[in-house]
């Protein structure tokens, strides 16, 4: 039974206000390769981590029982989406040598006892760490938060805050894969000239350089916004609910402007929901797992054809991953971040 160093990257203390390299530490402990005698759970070979603005909230300790995705507990390991590969397995759906991607925890080897929440990964015609991204948990949320909310329609006008990100990059293509007209918003002119020139959007603009954003979203939308995919919230959301079409559509996936403040910003311009007969609706992609396959059947040939790209960050080893979580939230990342553990 061979015994293995397995560093691990683990939470301080419960975070306020924006999070901290320092408020994550890196250590390193011993584990057994072999899983516990009688154990339904898989034994795994971390490759690849994902880091996702929800891993924020998860960091503060006032989540309640019902919120969909636990605390980290302090000087324990933090945990969140990966790409592993299986080295023994006690549940008869994985065997040894499988590959999978699923919630797992940020070090080099995890025992996962909750396998259901690991799919098990068919193709390998791309890249793996796209399984953390665009045929991942991002790819499958903006899927859901786009076709199965947003009911989209050729010709309508969308949309897309946090536009460069993991999410916002998808539906967007997504969008102008159906006719739509589509605008992003992002931070940096870099990330702007992403948008339009790799992406495909029809035009997109620095939220950061706008002093009014009621005024830019006019000039972008002057007949209105049907479709607005929402990774922002505060002003942004409030200004997009004075730009609404009758009859528009909001898809909430992410506030990620909310996230680091202790008194979340107000929402005054609600009353336009009304005025133009809109829906705002919130959801949470895990509920919307069971349309895998159908996603997989619509978006790998998409990527091999050359329909729809999409853009890593990628940070090399467990070393870096604190600072890559980090800057999701000083908008340091170009493209989905990720971490590479190993290439093997």
């Amino acid at each position: 039974m061979a015994e293995v160093t397995n560093k691990q990257v683990l939470l301080r203390d419960y975070v306020s206000g924006y999070p901290k390299e320092s408020d994550m530490y890196v250590t390193t402990s011993t584990l057994k390769l072999k899983l516990p005698e009688g154990s339904n759970g898989v034994l795994l070979k971390n490759l690849y981590l994902s880091c996702d603005p929800y891993m924020r909230n998860r960091m503060r300790k006032h989540l309640s029982p019902t919120y969909y995705a636990e605390s980290f507990k302090p000087h324990s390991p933090i945990s969140g989406y990966g790409v592993a590969e299986v080295l023994e397995s006690g549940d008869s759906k994985f065997k040894q040598g499988d590959l999978v991607w699923g919630i797992t925890g940020w070090e080099q080897y995890s025992i996962i006892n909750a396998t259901q929440s690991l799919f098990k990964i068919q193709d390998t015609d791309v890249p793996l760490s796209y399984y953390v991204g665009i045929l991942g948990m991002p790819g499958m949320t903006a899927y859901a938060g786009f076709y199965q909310l947003c009911s989209p329609k050729k010709g309508e006008y969308v949309f897309v805050s946090a536009a460069s990100g993991a999410v916002g990059q998808l539906v967007g293509q997504f969008a102008k894969l159906l006719g739509c007209y589509v605008v992003g918003s992002a931070g940096s002119k870099e990330k702007v000239d992403l948008l339009k020139n790799k992406f495909g959007f029809d035009e997109a603009f620095n939220y950061k350089e706008e002093a009014d954003l009621d005024t830019a979203l006019k000039r972008y939308f002057p007949e209105g916004i049907d479709i607005y995919f929402e990774n922002v919230g505060g002003k942004m959301l409030d200004a997009v609910l004075l730009n609404l079409r009758v009859h528009a559509r909001i898809s909430v996936c992410g506030m990620i402007s909310q996230y680091n403040l202790e008194h979340p910003e107000g929402v005054h311009n609600l009353m336009n929901l009304i005025i133009k007969q809109a829906r705002l609706e919130g959801f949470v992609v895990t509920s919307y797992y069971h349309l895998y396959p159908k996603f997989l059947e619509f978006i790998l040939p998409s990527i091999k054809q050359g329909n729809i790209v999409y853009v890593e960050d990628v940070a090399q080893g467990l070393d870096n991953a604190p600072a890559a979580l980090v800057g999701l939230f000083l908008g340091r990342n170009v493209g989905k971040q990720i971490v590479a553990i190993s290439h093997e």
